[in-house]
């Protein structure tokens, strides 16, 4: 049985935060577990996410971005995803797939089917077995990584530059999604980091047969 489990949310929504949690938890259960991020997660897809996240791509044309996120994507589950599933280990991602639909589809206002059939012959067919979205309010959640981003050497700016609304476009997006797929468990964000971990656990348990 595959183990593939993926973390989504909008900016600031503390979904590396818990899967680093999740990791710990499952771990300590005696599952082989590997955590890995998108985009990057190997060296050429970590170059890629360089481009991608540096505030001065700021004028990236939205197609160029979506190809570069495609491009990313395939290399990752060849170098990482694909033989971690292969060896029986729970797979953790913070974001995939889904990702690019809500950003650059709902967000940018590409068009979702060839968003999907891109990410299709990205991935292969591979979809997520869980996906965990992490949901709270957008101020709440911009807050949050504009204060993390202060302090971190890491510069995810470019995102958090967008106004507001294309914020709420992306969240919306995302709980469309949500209601559209059955692998899809909406997470409230919005309390403090064990309480959210929590609620993760209890999402989770079931589905990998581990206790909460």
């Amino acid at each position: 049985m595959s183990r593939f489990i993926t973390f989504e949310g909008t900016e600031g929504c503390g979904k590396s935060t818990q899967l680093r949690l999740l990791a710990d938890h499952l771990s300590r259960q005696g599952l082989q577990v590997c955590v890995t991020r998108e985009p990057g997660g190997c060296p050429i897809s970590d170059a890629i996410r360089q481009i991608l996240l540096d505030p001065s791509s700021a004028g990236m044309d939205s197609k160029t971005e979506l190809f570069l996120y495609a491009a990313a994507r395939a290399q990752h589950l060849a170098d990482v995803v694909r033989p971690a599933l292969e060896r029986g280990e729970v797979v953790l991602c913070d974001r995939f797939s889904d990702a690019t639909v809500a950003y650059q589809g709902y967000g940018r206002g590409l068009d979702i089917e060839q968003i999907e059939h891109l990410n299709r012959e990205a991935t292969d067919g591979l979809v997520p077995d869980l996906t965990l979205l992490l949901d709270l309010p957008l101020e709440t959640g911009l807050a949050r990584a504009i204060s993390r981003n202060s302090d971190s050497s890491e510069d995810e700016g470019r995102f958090e530059q967008e106004a507001l609304a294309f914020h709420q476009r992306v969240r919306d997006g995302y709980l469309t999604l949500a209601r559209s797929h059955d692998r899809f468990r909406v997470v409230p964000a919005d309390g403090d980091i064990d309480e959210v971990a929590t609620r993760i656990r209890h999402a989770v348990a079931p589905w990998l047969g581990v206790t909460a």
